[in-house]
């Protein structure tokens, strides 16, 4: 039997930003969209995460970071490139410590910064794509009970 997804627990880390893209997350959290009614939640720990969202061009100093929370987060994951910046360095294209933006996202979504509403339809977009594909993410709780 096919487990779908209940809720995504979102781990952000910021890669050198300017802020802009945090000040439209904290938006979403807030009552004006309130994303946890969408089964959305940003968590403090990878561990506890499905995504791994990630703000401003990568910088050389944080690559090495965002790895190490890449690596942290457990499979099935989701690699989330939030604002121009973390696609392709946006403004920041000609920094030279720019890292050159998130490589291999699944989820881009564009903007700078990129608008609430716009990332919602994004992400929701994304999830009933997949779920119509029949690609599924597994609870994982229910596969822990199931493996034990």
């Amino acid at each position: 039997m096919a487990k779908t997804i209940r809720s995504l627990q979102i781990r952000h880390v910021d890669a050198g930003s300017c802020n802009g893209c945090e000040q439209e997350l904290t938006a979403l959290t807030g009552p004006d969209y309130d994303i946890q009614q969408y089964g959305l939640d940003i968590v403090a720990s990878p561990r506890h995460a499905d995504v791994l969202l990630v703000t401003g061009p990568v910088t050389d100093t944080m690559a090495r970071s965002v790895e190490r929370v890449w690596d942290a987060i457990p499979p099935p994951r989701i690699r989330m490139s939030f604002g121009d910046c973390a696609i392709g360095c946006g403004v920041f294209q000609q920094a030279y410590a720019s890292h050159g933006g998130l490589t291999d996202s699944d989820i881009a979504v564009p903007g700078c910064p990129p608008v609430p509403d716009q990332t919602l339809n994004i992400i929701r977009g994304w999830l009933a794509k997949h779920l119509r594909q029949g690609t599924t993410f597994l609870d994982k709780d229910a596969d822990s009970a199931a493996a034990t």
